[in-house]
Formats: structure tokens, C-alpha cells, sequence
């Protein structure tokens, strides 16, 4: 019989909804429940695409005898971490404090006032590897909250008073300058991987905000040694098996220090972050791999995340059925000789063996290889090869697929918005530019109620339950932002505006700091508030960058005295852990370099010399520039006010940092004053 999960619109608590534990939502009536009962509460956090996750469910709470124990004993209560990130930021915060490290599932034990005493991850249902089985950790926090309750009262308090003292107040501080972003350069070189590329050891994560920061670095100072490491590293994932070689998209990290094997889920916020990277490195340097990948990753996006609605899907799952009926990490992605064999034929697959670097030993689980794109010495035929990768990819696509998370979250269809607006202008692609207007459509009018309040998540066209959180205002501004540069059409600044206005008055204190909550969200045992940038610019950059380029279309001054007081925590944080502040130390670049604002005037969006500059304007690589275009004397920009035609010809105007250029007509000076 079901349990109480049947009625939620999250998968991941859907995936739950038949096991014979009695779960909850997340709800006050579930801690009423525990506080009747006298009963402590066990939270179990995860998301539909993390395979432990499965596992765990699968060993412990698919398990009658596991789940008659919890019935009796606790009120288990369920949490989808990307519908509620305020309740996964706030415990998880209390596990990493108790153990020194965190992860999924999360599985915390608390009191019925929300209070943490006891932590941990995934459980296993024997003891091993010196981990407690799940049925002696349950059985362990009963006796405890039966014989010695002071003690866990004692615990649980102690926990709660040590976060409360952790609140960041470096709002009033200043935003950084030369010397600090200089020496975030420096960290990040001590940390570069030169013969892999990317950062640190294993497991190693795509670092999209970081190749942001020194791109937009190397624009504003040419530093060499900046696009150096952006593009190395570009070019390393890109030849991967992080990377997709058949369908395009990355894979959530590679366990490998070489790229060679990823965790293979597909996250919608990775290949929208890579995928404007790829197009930003395109812009930079011209390199035709990037394009390639820029486009892969977008029609990937276009192709398998998008939902009926027109929104984008959170993830695909990590495992699949490998043929037998088995749910296998990697299965739908991993190939041996044999299939090759199978698909290609021999002369053929003696062809894409190498060129896909699969071996007869293999590079993953039984003999099996991820497709990579080695380097290699001689040349290939395209045309073979683009036969192979088609048929290829026609003989995967008859495999059982993974699962997708259908959920649309605010955040992550903003960064898609950003990307899809930005590459589809970048490479003359309007049905990308198409993809991003339907998902902002989609936000616009299922997310956002008659106070421009922002709902986190819908799923099959219907809003979820939960209120937005800072990324979510910050990440859907970004990306209509985006779209206002690259449609022409101001309403996306306007809505824009409206989402940041609630920054301003609902997530910011007085001092500057920001918060991941809002003033009038759900009260938890602390308000959460992390500045590091993560998988995604964390609430606090991404709104300071959101709240730069809306102040630099405006010119209003309280958005851009809050973008540089958010930016304090990157001079705190910047020189120290360059990173995990990718994305702010991107939003401090645009600061230094004003951001510049260029107005397009022309006589009609059309027009072919109008459209010429616009496009120039949009492939400037100048950090963090806005582009506003219209006809003379439109209304639809603040910044196409008082901008006349120069002769009667369509005109750019370059303003920065107070000051402006002389208007020019000649595409070739626009992007001159632009870089690029």
C-alpha cells in the first residue's frame, strides 16, 4: 500500500512512495506526529539520480523487517535535496561539522523540535568496512533517546547553539580588486593539473565558474597563462569519457584524476554551466572543438532533458538495465570490441576501436570501455567517422535508457536560459534562442505568482510546493538577463528586475550579507547561508552577478552597491580557496571591467547592418558586458535613451565605468572596444 510520498510531485520521493517504511513529506505535521508520539524523527535526504541513494532504499527501506523497526520507533520523514536545498544546506552543514565530511543519502536523527543528535551517510544492512549495519544504528539511536534523553537533549543543543554562531557577515566588506584576483590566479595555478588539466586529484569535477573566471580574466588582462589552463582543460574533458563522445552532454565528475571514468549521471546544471563555457572559449580563441562542444551539449540539453512544458529536466540517472534486467552504473553509455563488432562490423570496428580508445582489457567494469577521443597521430576519415558515431548512437538509443528526473527547478532552467540564449546567438542557431524564450515562458508562467514570487520546482506542468530559494532568483535573472541582451525584447530586463527586487528586500540584511532563505521562509534550526560556488554558483555570487549587469542596463545604484557588498565574501574567500569562488571571482572580473554597456540603435531589429553589430556586440569578450538593441527612440532599454542613428546608419554606443565612447558604425571598431 503506499505510504504518504504517493501525493508529492518530486521522483526521487515518488521512487519511495511504495516501500513499506511510512514516510513523510517534509511537513510540520510530520514533526506533531513525533512530538504526539514521543518518537525522535529520521531524515533521510538524497535526489533521484544518486546511486547510493538506490542502494540504500533498495537494502533498508524496501526491507519489511527494516521498515516494521522504523515504524515502531521513529517517524521517517523523506527529502528531495534539490526540491528543499535550505533543509539539505542546514543538516548537511551539522553532519560535515560532526564528521568532517557529508554526502547522499544523508541520513540525521533529530528531535521533534528539528534538533540534529546523531549523523551520518549511507548505512549498509551488515556491518562492514568498520560502518555499523542501518538496523544497529537505528537500534542504537532508540536506546539512546529511550534511556539517556538528557544526553541527546545535550547533544542536540549543543549542535544547534555551534551553527548559529556561524553566520558570514561579509557584506560590508569591499569587493576585490587587482591584487586579490591576481592572487586567486596564483591558488588556482598551484592547484592546475598541467598534464590532465582541471584541478586537484580524484575525483575530479568539471570546474565550469573557475574556466569562466579566467577567461573573462585573460580578456580583461591577457594574461596567457589564464587561458592556458581554460583551455587545456576544456580540451581534456572534452576528449574524456566525462564527455559523451556519441550524444554530446558531460557526466556529472570523473573518479579518475584522467577524465577516463565518470559518475555517469547527467545533470541539466553541468551541461548548461559547460556548455556556455565551451561557447565562451569558442569566443575567446576561435578553437573548433569548443564549438563542437558547445552545440553537442546544447542539443543534447534540447534533445533529452527537455519536458513537455518546454522547461528542462533535472537529470538522467547514473544506472540503467544493462540487458538483463539488472539496474548497472554505466550500462547505457560503455562499449567492448564485441559490440563494436556487432554494430560496425570488422573493418569498421577495427576503426573506432582506437580513434574511441576501447581496448580488449577495457577501461571500466567487465572488460567494458568508455568512449573517449584519444589524441592520435595520422588522420581519419570525417565521413567514416561521422558514419560510425550515427550508427553507434542508433544502436544505443535501442538500450534501455536511464531514468530521468522530469522536475523542472527554477535555478537550473535559469542557467539553461543563460546558455541556450548565449550559444544559439553565438553560432546563428535561433531554435536554441527558441528553446531558451519556451523555458523562460515556462518559468514565467508557472513559477512566478502575481508578486513575482519565485516557486522552486513544477514537474508535468504543475507547481510544486516549495518556495524559491536565493539561486533560484538569482540564476532565473541571470538567464532572462541573458535573453534581453540577445532577443531585444526588455521585458525579460522587467522581469528581471522584479525577481531582484525580492533579493534585495527579502534575502539581504542591513549590513549586505545574503541569505539562501528568505526573510519570511519557513523558519529552520538556522537560516542557511553558503557562499562557496559548488556544482553551481552558490545564491550569494550568482545574485551578485545578476544584480551587476542589472544595475549596469539601469544604472540604478542600490543594485550596484549590493552586487559590490555581496562581493566582500570573494575578497575574503578568492585569494584563499579560488576554487570554490569561481563564479564570484567571474562577477569581480565584470566589476573591474565596469561592466561595459553597449546600446545597438538601428532602424529596424532586422536590419541587416543593425543585426551585424548586434552580433558583434554579443561576441565581445569584454567580462560581464550588457547589450541592450533596439530602434531609435524605443522605450524597450534604459540604455538606448537618447541614442540617435549616426547619419542616418545603425550606431553602437560603448559606455564604461561612468564614461562613453563616440558611437561607431564600423563592426570592425565596435569590436575593437569589445574585445574578440
Amino acid at each position: 500500500m503506499p505510504n504518504r510520498l504517493a501525493h508529492e510531485t518530486s521522483p526521487y520521493l515518488l521512487q519511495h512512495a511504495d516501500n513499506p517504511v511510512d514516510w513523510w513529506p517534509w511537513s510540520r505535521e510530520a514533526f506533531e506526529e513525533a512530538r504526539r508520539r514521543d518518537l525522535p524523527v529520521l531524515l533521510s535526504v538524497g535526489y533521484s539520480s544518486c546511486h547510493w541513494c538506490h542502494v540504500m532504499a533498495h537494502e533498508s527501506f524496501e526491507d519489511p523487517a527494516t521498515a516494521d523497526y522504523l515504524n515502531a520507533h521513529f517517524v521517517s520523514v523523506k527529502v528531495d535535496r534539490e526540491e528543499r536545498p535550505d533543509v539539505d544546506a542546514v543538516y548537511m552543514e551539522a553532519v560535515q561539522a560532526a564528521t568532517g565530511q557529508g554526502g547522499w543519502p544523508m541520513t540525521v536523527f533529530l528531535t521533534p523540535d528539528g534538533e540534529p543528535f546523531y549523523f551520518g551517510t549511507y548505512f549498509p544492512p551488515a556491518p562492514r568496512h568498520g560502518m555499523p549495519s542501518f538496523r544497529q544504528v537505528l537500534q542504537g539511536v532508540h536506546q539512546a533517546w529511550t534511556e539517556r534523553r538528557e544526553e541527546v537533549a545535550d547533544v542536540a543543543g549543543n549542535i544547534v547553539r555551534e551553527l548559529a554562531g556561524r553566520e558570514i557577515s561579509y557584506g560590508d566588506a569591499r569587493a576585490p580588486g587587482e591584487a586579490e584576483l591576481a592572487q586567486a590566479l596564483l591558488g588556482l595555478t598551484r592547484e592546475y593539473d598541467p598534464q590532465r588539466g582541471g584541478f586537484g586529484g580524484a575525483p575530479k569535477f568539471p570546474p565550469s565558474m573557475v574556466i569562466e573566471f579566467l577567461l573573462r580574466h585573460h580578456a580583461r588582462t591577457g594574461s596567457e597563462g589564464a587561458l592556458q589552463m581554460a583551455q587545456d582543460t576544456c580540451e581534456r574533458m572534452a576528449r574524456g569519457g566525462i564527455y559523451d563522445q556519441l550524444g554530446g552532454g558531460f557526466a556529472r565528475y570523473s573518479v579518475d584524476r584522467d577524465w577516463v571514468v565518470p559518475h555517469f549521471e547527467k545533470m541539466l546544471y553541468d551541461n548548461a554551466l559547460l556548455c556556455r563555457v565551451y561557447t565562451h572559449l569558442w569566443r575567446s580563441t576561435g578553437s573548433e572543438l569548443a564549438r563542437r562542444v558547445a552545440l553537442e551539449t546544447a542539443d543534447f540539453m534540447v534533445r533529452e532533458l527537455r519536458t513537455a512544458e518546454g522547461g528542462f529536466a533535472s537529470a538522467l540517472d547514473a544506472d540503467s538495465d544493462d540487458g538483463t534486467g539488472k539496474h548497472v552504473e554505466g550500462a547505457y553509455y560503455v562499449w567492448t570490441p564485441e559490440q563494436l563488432r556487432e554494430v560496425l562490423g570488422e573493418a569498421d570496428a577495427d576503426l573506432a576501436a582506437p580513434y574511441f580508445g576501447v581496448t580488449e582489457e577495457g577501461t571500466f567494469e567487465h572488460g567494458s570501455s568508455v568512449l573517449q577521443l584519444p589524441q592520435h597521430e595520422g588522420v581519419f576519415d570525417a565521413g567514416r567517422i561521422a558514419s560510425v558515431r550515427e550508427r553507434l548512437l542508433a544502436a544505443r538509443a535501442q538500450r534501455p535508457a536511464p531514468g530521468r528526473d522530469d522536475k523542472v527547478v527554477a535555478a537550473w532552467n535559469g542557467l539553461a536560459i543563460a546558455a541556450l540564449a548565449e550559444t544559439g546567438a553565438c553560432f546563428d542557431r535561433p531554435d536554441l534562442i527558441d528553446a531558451a524564450v519556451a523555458a523562460a515562458d515556462l518559468l514565467v508562467r508557472l513559477h512566478l505568482d502575481d508578486h513575482a514570487r519565485l516557486t522552486r520546482t513544477s514537474k508535468d506542468g504543475q507547481a510544486g510546493a516549495n518556495a524559491g530559494v536565493l539561486e533560484d532568483y538569482a540564476d532565473v535573472a541571470e538567464g532572462f538577463l541573458a535573453l534581453a541582451s540577445v532577443t531585444g525584447e526588455g521585458v525579460w530586463l522587467d522581469f528581471a528586475g522584479l525577481l531582484l527586487d525580492h533579493v534585495l528586500t527579502r534575502f539581504t540584511d542591513e549590513a549586505g550579507s545574503l541569505y539562501d532563505t528568505a526573510a519570511d521562509a519557513e523558519r529552520l534550526i538556522r537560516r542557511p547561508q553558503d557562499p562557496t560556488d559548488n556544482a553551481t554558483p552558490s545564491g550569494w555570487t550568482a545574485a551578485a552577478g545578476a544584480l551587476l549587469s542589472y544595475a549596469a542596463h539601469t544604472g540604478s545604484e542600490p543594485h550596484r552597491t549590493a552586487a559590490e557588498r555581496a562581493l566582500g565574501v570573494v575578497k575574503a574567500l578568492g585569494p584563499r580557496v579560488p576554487r570554490f569562488v569561481g563564479w564570484g571571482l567571474a562577477v569581480a572580473e565584470a566589476l573591474l571591467d565596469g561592466p561595459r554597456e553597449v546600446a545597438v540603435v538601428g532602424p529596424a531589429l532586422d536590419d541587416e547592418a543593425t543585426r551585424t553589430l548586434h552580433r558583434t556586440a554579443l561576441l565581445g569578450t569584454a567580462p560581464g558586458a550588457v547589450v541592450a538593441v533596439g530602434t531609435e527612440g524605443s522605450d524597450e532599454f534604459p540604455l538606448l535613451a537618447g541614442r540617435p542613428l549616426v547619419g542616418g546608419a545603425p550606431a553602437a554606443y560603448v559606455c564604461r565605468a561612468f564614461t562613453c565612447d563616440a558611437p561607431v558604425t564600423d563592426a570592425g571598431r565596435l569590436r575593437a572596444s569589445l574585445g574578440g
